[in-house]
């Protein structure tokens, strides 16, 4: 059994003592299957900052919340956080619903780090990201594959809501860069186990790939019915969210030419990801959750909400605002800066082999902005 400490009480009194930061992750629903990972990795950076001495002098306590429930439900029991002085910030991975559902009750208020890959153009004050935006992950990523691996048609399979059908908005510009088409699209509900139908029109629209848009264990269902079926005979896939948790949960026989773009592999054999790795073992033991890009990603946006507050000397959201230009923090991914409240960071293409991603290479980003 892996070394967990309890979690705080969801509820607590303010203290003046502490610096309250909201953690919303999954704990239920399709993104549940990640939401342990998020959870330790950002507890883990909690503790990395507590023993540096905290933000201004104080420890940085984490609320967690269930950023698996309704986005407004959600929204409802921030804001209640916020309203009561117990949390001076907000970080956590949570689907775009959330989000949205978040910025207009909590950004103008407190500090909110979004640490989700998601659509982009969010600019929002008070709200900095940490992770893949389409123009810079699945842009480059689908641009190579046409290149070397001949694909022309592609297949947009998604969940049905923001994130999944901005980013398929996005993917049809730039298929027609390389020259291809997008020969079908589906966009199915969060919690979907049939895909029988979908599976169908795949193998009729005699497309050479599919992008798939989906959440957790949607995904790892999608990938199962697939191989079932025998697609990943034919056809290659490409995620933008596809953790090594995922990965584990399709299985190796269900993984067959399944691609992954992101900013963060665990099998990344540099310094700061075997330092990472390092860390979290020792804290929490060879039987923790799989590391990946996902949990690692709230693992960050702890650092960074920290960075902000500490920089500009207060959680307020001006100040902060003010100072973000000239923030940077060093973490798995090494040293990052922010610009236009985006990190800016590499984005790495992967190919699964069995249960763990293969890094191809480095992707060439031409500059791109979010």
């Amino acid at each position: 059994m892996f070394r967990h400490d309890p979690p705080a009480p969801e509820w607590f009194t303010a203290d003046a003592s502490a610096l309250g930061v909201a953690l919303v992750f999954p704990m239920q629903g399709p993104a549940g299957i990640f939401g342990p990972a998020c959870e330790l990795c950002a507890q883990l950076a909690a503790e990395r900052v507590n023993r540096a001495g905290g933000v201004l002098g104080r420890e940085l306590r984490l609320v967690p919340v269930d950023g698996g429930a309704s986005p407004r439900q959600i929204a409802d029991h921030v804001e209640a956080l916020v309203d009561l002085g117990v949390v001076q910030g907000v970080t956590g991975w949570h689907i775009s619903s959330v989000r949205q559902a978040l910025v207009p009750r909590i950004a103008h208020r407190v500090p909110y780090v979004y640490t989700a890959l998601y659509e982009g153009g969010e600019h929002t004050a008070g709200v900095f990201l940490t992770s893949e935006t389409p123009r810079d992950q699945l842009r480059p990523a689908m641009g190579l594959l046409a290149l070397e691996r001949r694909v022309r048609r592609w297949f947009v399979v998604g969940n049905d809501y923001v994130w999944p059908r901005r980013t398929a908005r996005a993917a049809h510009s730039f298929v027609r860069e390389s020259g291809g088409s997008i020969a079908g699209e589906v966009y199915l509900p969060l919690g979907t186990h049939d895909f029988e139908p979908v599976l169908r029109r795949i193998e009729r629209s005699d497309a050479d790939a599919v992008l798939m848009l989906l959440v957790g264990s949607d995904a790892v269902r999608f990938n199962r019915a697939f191989a079932a079926c025998g697609l990943d005979a034919r056809c290659l896939r490409l995620s933008t969210l596809m953790d090594e948790n995922m990965l584990m949960a399709s299985g190796p026989s269900a993984t067959v030419d399944l691609h992954s773009t992101a900013g963060f592999f665990a099998s990344l054999a540099n310094r700061d990801t075997l330092d990472f790795h390092g860390e979290y073992a020792d804290r929490y033991g060879i039987e923790a959750p799989a590391l990946g890009s996902l949990g690692e990603s709230c693992y960050e946006g702890v650092l960074l909400l920290a960075a902000l507050i500490g920089r500009a000397g207060t959680p307020e959201v001006s100040a902060i605002g003010a100072a973000a230009e000239t923030v940077s923090y060093e973490g798995p991914r090494g040293l990052l800066h922010l610009r236009g409240s985006h990190v800016r960071q590499r984005i790495y293409l992967a190919r699964a082999d069995g249960c763990d991603f293969d890094v191809l290479t480095e992707l060439d980003l031409h500059g791109s902005r979010p």
